[in-house]
C-alpha cells in the first residue's frame, strides 16, 4: 500500500474520521498512524492510536450523516502536506471546511510517527 502523503490525507479524512463503522475506523488508524502519533485539533492533543480512535469516534458521532468532500488535490511538499475539505449533509451546501495538514517525521533513534492538525471554519452561506 501507497504511504505518500497524499494517501495518507485522503485516508484520514475518509477512513479516519468519516469513518461510521468503528471496526474499519480501527483498522485504518491502525495502517496509518504509527503508536507514537500525535493529534492536534482544538479541543485537544490526542497522543497514540488508542486515543486517536477515541476523539474520531467521539468527532464523528457529532455529525454521524456528514461526509467530508476534498475541494482540490492534496498538496505534498517533502514529508509534509494538506488537503482542504469541506464537510455537511450530501445534497446540501457544506456545513464548514477545514484544512487538515499533516507531517510524518523519522527520530534519529529510528522511531517514525506522523503528526495531524486540522483547522476548521464555519461556512457562510447568503
Amino acid at each position: 500500500m501507497s504511504h505518500s502523503i497524499s494517501t495518507l490525507l485522503t485516508r484520514n479524512l475518509h477512513d479516519v474520521f468519516g469513518e461510521g463503522d468503528p471496526a474499519r475506523r480501527r483498522e485504518a488508524i491502525a495502517d496509518i498512524f504509527t503508536e507514537d502519533c500525535v493529534f492536534y485539533e482544538p479541543g485537544g492533543v490526542y497522543r497514540g492510536r488508542d486515543e486517536i480512535d477515541r476523539i474520531a469516534g467521539v468527532i464523528r458521532a457529532t455529525h454521524p450523516d456528514f461526509r467530508y468532500t476534498p475541494t482540490a488535490q492534496p498538496e505534498e511538499l517533502h514529508n509534509a502536506g494538506r488537503i482542504r475539505w469541506v464537510s455537511g449533509r450530501p445534497g446540501e451546501a457544506p456545513a464548514y471546511a477545514g484544512t487538515e495538514p499533516m507531517s510524518n517525521w523519522s527520530s534519529p533513534s529510528g522511531g517514525k510517527g506522523c503528526t495531524d492538525f486540522p483547522a476548521f471554519a464555519p461556512q457562510h452561506h447568503d
